[in-house]
């Protein structure tokens, strides 16, 4: 068992899920690296993880599935051990379009996966961490974006607001098992340099957005892993219910 217990990192095999997960696994956690899709990705990271001394599992599941969201923390548990948190990372847009342009199998892909799969993660986790059950508590970060607040006009405005959901749902759960040892917290990435901007159509769009940026500049991955780290961490004991924005000033 680790001393730090089991962290089940949901789209762990790629950029800010990845880096999340090798930080993790650097400070103690037993990761448990989900993927959807690209299993080699996953496993690529779940092996650096083990070749560092380390330990991670790579489990496949689409978390907007109820039955594969239940089997990704029944097999990360009895692979790694009991569960100490959650980080929900997994999430997906599509190509940029205009909301007149979008159809409604669009707008619920978006939702499945960055609404849906984040709230049936959670509780999941929720059913094994809080003392209401059983369990010893732990620690949720959401993975949200500055989209939420800023609206995405033109290019995501269903993304935008799927991710204004999961702010929401960050204060109403936090405030829901704040007695029962679970904080539930946020972050809100903003601009960062992860391959989800081709998913959108333009892999450049962080070269051509940074002008926009207080900072001038996109975020590296790591600097938003360290900061779901610190809300995961004994550090941020008295926060619950907090956004932290990782944006750049955006």
């Amino acid at each position: 068992m680790s001393a730090r217990g089991t962290l089940v990192v949901t789209g762990g095999a790629r950029g800010i899920g990845a880096a999340t997960a090798r930080l993790a696994a650097a400070e103690g956690y037993a990761v448990c690296v989900n993927y959807r899709s690209d299993r080699a990705a996953a496993e690529e990271v779940a092996g650096a993880i083990r070749t560092a001394g380390g330990r991670a599992h790579a489990i496949g599941a689409d978390v907007s599935r109820e039955a594969e969201a239940v089997r990704l923390f029944e097999e990360a548990v009895s692979n790694l051990g009991p569960l100490a948190g959650l980080v929900n990372n997994a999430g997906v847009l599509e190509r940029q379009m205009r909301v007149e342009e979008m159809d409604a199998a669009r707008i619920e892909r978006v939702f499945a996966t960055n609404v849906l799969g984040t709230m049936l993660c959670a509780r999941e986790a929720v059913r094994r961490l809080s003392t209401r059950h059983g369990g010893r508590g732990g620690a949720i970060v959401n993975v949200s974006s500055v989209a939420s607040v800023l609206g995405s006009p033109n290019e995501y405005v269903d993304y935008a607001a799927s991710k204004g959901a999961v702010d929401s749902f960050t204060l109403g759960l936090a405030r829901e098992v704040a007695e029962e040892g679970i904080r539930v917290n946020c972050v809100r990435p903003g601009i960062i340099r992860t391959t989800i901007h081709a998913s959108g159509g333009e892999p450049g769009r962080v070269e051509r957005v940074k002008a926009a940026i207080p900072m001038k500049r996109g975020g590296e991955p790591e600097e938003v892993a360290r900061a779901i780290l610190w809300l995961l961490s004994e550090d941020s004991s008295y926060c619950t219910g907090t956004i932290v924005d990782v944006s750049g000033g955006r």
